[in-house]
């Protein structure tokens, strides 16, 4: 029997998704806003919110293993932590904005909530 378990695979490699998720994740830590088809921002939601978790629990070495930048690491402890210290889950917004034009692709925009 088939089960559907497990994340979208966005036709990328298992390195490459990773890749572009940690890279994702680091531009919506420092913009607070990302624009990007519906697909990737339901996969980036699920994994930027595991990583301001793992924030505000005070695991520096998980958090190092996925961000790579020195502002957004920061940011993500001094600033984000504390905005979402007493909030249980849902720190990102996923808002529909339209289709791409060049090939009518879903977009969406995902913010971090305030």
């Amino acid at each position: 029997m088939i089960k559907n378990l497990g994340s979208r695979k966005l036709r990328r490699t298992s390195s490459h998704r990773h890749a572009m998720l940690r890279n994702m994740a680091t531009s919506l830590i420092l913009h607070e806003r990302v624009q990007t088809s519906t697909a990737k921002a339901k996969e980036l939601r699920s994994f930027a919110e595991k990583v301001i978790t793992q924030a505000k629990k005070g695991d520096h070495r998980a958090v190092r293993r996925v961000i790579h930048n020195r502002t957004a690491f920061s940011k993500l402890f001094d600033v984000l932590a504390k905005r979402y210290g007493e909030r249980m889950g849902g720190y990102t917004q996923i808002l529909h904005v339209g289709t791409r034009r060049g090939d009518n692709s879903p977009q969406s925009l995902i913010r971090l909530a305030s």
